[in-house]
């Protein structure tokens, strides 16, 4: 995500214009019949499932018992009235044996719930769907939960991070945030820890187009709607899930046998964002050659003109952008910022969101890279750059540890990236790129930490990293610079 500027933080692997400006790989899950008891002969002890993922700067976020391997969500949205009607089919499986289990879900009202076909009772606490099925649920056996909602979507308001979520727009609306905003427009387990596959169908006035995640799947209308339908078959953590519906200028193609589909909002002037936009693929080939294949199943980005949205995410095979960072022209350092999250943030996602760094850090690192491939400028020198005139308050925060309030902080992103550096010096360029693509292939569709990565760059490197490690993503004061071990 990248920030325009340093103001509304809704997350997204946030990138900003002028200062420069994350479970397991789950495969669908299929209900079956309930399991034998325990060869003990011992009573099955049915509990509820956790009411949070236990992420320790979020505990409230996600949800335990259960992982989740494929949503289908079917929605309708009428901007007239801003409302929002949809069902939304929720494959899992249970991963202890639950009474009871809980879904995020915003604001708007469930008409009803069933669990493998039968009717389940449903309360609610809070932004909490808490769902007593008929009979209880058998650790390692898969169900099926089907939601009916409705109501008027509403954003989420972090008191540290800002608003995401849905937002209704001129004509239309945009569902978009981190580090959370999918459960503003259907239920879910909004933790990156949980992954899955999701398919969309999105039902808007004839007129509009619906752009999200994943390969185009068609389009149908009836008595004047369209059916949009998107399908993101590689596990996807909820934040990345998006919804653009209004008036947008839309260009499509194949490259490398996967769909191109982008897109840009008619109140955008035709020119610097849409010629950024179509650099999408050439950015990702040049990627390709630093950290392994592209890890999904179709480009594209979607450029937005809305006040409230001065960020960039990555949302998951085809990132969002402010119009704001093509004001002064072609900008291609933001696509090859969010590009990168398609390896490190998206492909590999986080497991707790301390760990940010590995998106922010990884992907500033690939704006350098980048800048140095298409523009000669070194990303040696943006290091030295940023180490030499980067403020006080930038060494203070620890990026490896930064805290809820600098989540989305210059040291996240600068420092991040300054530490993908020094790892690269220390190591040498063969070790260091080696330490890349192992990386996105070792934890492709799946989720990492940053004692794992750090484990992984010392087995590839033959290094003992530690002291590096401690000094740039936990130290309050500036390292020394960076030396060849």
């Amino acid at each position: 995500m990248r920030l325009r500027r340093r103001a509304l933080r809704t997350g997204v692997g946030l990138l900003l214009t002028g200062a420069l400006l994350a479970g397991c790989d789950s495969a669908p899950a299929e209900s079956g019949p309930s399991a034998a008891a325990p060869s003990s002969g011992a009573p099955r002890q049915f509990k509820p499932g956790a009411a949070g993922a236990g992420d320790p700067y979020f505990p409230s976020y996600g949800n335990g018992g259960y992982d989740v391997g494929r949503y289908t969500v079917k929605v309708r949205y009428d901007p007239d009235k801003d409302r929002l009607t949809g069902t939304a089919t929720v494959q899992a499986a249970a991963t202890s044996d639950l009474s009871a289990f809980n879904l995020d879900l915003a604001g708007l009202s469930v008409r009803s719930v069933k669990v493998d076909g039968a009717p389940a009772k449903h309360t609610r606490k809070g932004d909490e769907l808490v769902v007593t099925p008929a009979n209880g649920l058998i650790a390692g056996n898969g169900f099926v939960a089907e939601i009916a909602y409705e109501g008027k979507p509403e954003p989420l308001a972090n008191e540290v991070l800002g608003e995401g979520g849905f937002l209704h727009t001129g004509d239309g609306a945009i569902a978009l945030g981190q580090p959370e905003s999918a459960s503003t427009w259907f239920p879910v387990n909004d933790h990156p820890s949980d992954k899955a596959s999701y398919d969309f169908e999105i039902t808007v006035p004839d007129g509009l187009t619906a752009v999200s995640n994943g390969v185009p799947a068609g389009k149908s209308r009836d008595d004047g709607w369209t059916t949009w339908k998107w399908s993101e078959r590689a596990p996807m953590a909820s934040y990345l899930s998006f919804v653009v519906i209004g008036k947008l200028r839309v260009t499509t193609g194949e490259h490398k046998g996967r769909p191109v589909f982008s897109a840009v909002d008619v109140d955008v002037a035709e020119g610097a964002a849409d010629d950024s936009i179509a650099d999408t693929v050439k950015v990702a080939d040049y990627l390709e050659t630093v950290f392994g294949p592209y890890p999904f199943d179709a480009y594209g980005g979607v450029v937005i003109s809305d006040a409230r949205i001065r960020y960039a995410l990555e949302t998951q095979s085809r990132p969002v952008y402010s119009a704001g960072f093509f004001r002064q022209g072609r900008n291609t350092e933001v696509v090859a910022h969010e590009l990168a999250h398609q390896w490190f943030g998206d492909s590999v996602a986080l497991t707790k969101w301390q760990d940010i760094w590995l998106n922010e850090g990884l992907a500033t690192y690939a704006e350098w890279l980048w800048a140095e491939h298409s523009e000669g400028r070194r990303a040696a020198a943006a290091f030295a750059t940023r180490y030499s005139g980067s403020p006080a308050s930038l060494w203070r925060t620890p990026p490896g540890k930064p805290g809820v309030e600098n989540l989305f902080s210059q040291s996240v992103y600068q420092r991040g990236g300054m530490t993908v550096h020094a790892l690269r010096v220390a190591v040498g360029d063969k070790a260091f790129f080696q330490i890349l693509k192992t990386w996105a292939a070792e934890k492709r569709n799946a989720n990492g930490t940053t004692a794992e990565f750090i484990a992984l760059a010392e087995r590839v490197s033959g290094k003992k990293l530690d002291a590096l490690f401690d000094a740039w993503l936990y130290g309050t004061s500036r390292p020394e610079e960076p030396k060849a071990l």
